[in-house]
């Protein structure tokens, strides 16, 4: 039985390597289904667009910075550039297809699992990992200034290695 954490790991290859604890991973999203998804949130499916939402979407659930998406699309042969990594990626975000995890102001992960859940987020390494949002209470919130409303509660929990 699962513990209803994912986590989401750099590998040997550079690449990552998502251990789903308590999810189930999708293996091979066929380019229509990419295109269809595209389509229903407003984006042209361009080719690059298309490819890239491929090399996401399809290993299922995971945490993902444009680097690391760019290394995987070198890796496949798709022909981009790591500005356009990083515009398809703040496309997908507006369109609501991805949330955007930012980390420290200088690291920022892309999380395909819109869910309402927080994160782990282990210090000095590429590692993030789900926390069901039932996981956390959040007992009492400031209510917001006048004019606003209060969108989605993101709780970031920083982990460190025990020394050992």
């Amino acid at each position: 039985m699962g513990t209803g954490f994912t986590e989401t790991t750099r590998g040997m290859d550079g690449l990552t390597q998502d251990q789903g604890y308590g999810t189930d991973a999708r293996q091979g999203c066929p380019f229509h289904d990419v295109r269809q998804k595209l389509r229903r949130v407003g984006l042209r499916p361009t080719r690059q667009r298309v490819s890239l939402g491929w090399l996401l979407f399809a290993k299922g659930d995971r945490h993902i910075s444009a680097e690391m998406l760019y290394e995987e699309a070198m890796k496949a042969r798709v022909p981009v550039s790591l500005a356009t990594v990083y515009n398809t990626l703040h496309q997908f975000t507006q369109a609501g297809l991805l949330r955007e995890l930012a980390i420290d102001g200088a690291k920022t992960f892309f999380d395909t699992d819109n869910s309402d859940h927080h994160h782990f987020v282990v210090d000095g390494e590429d590692k993030v990992i789900d926390i069901p949002a039932s996981a956390v209470d959040v007992a009492e919130l400031p209510p917001p200034p006048d004019g606003y409303e209060i969108s989605r509660v993101d709780v970031v929990v920083r982990l460190r290695k025990v020394a050992g």
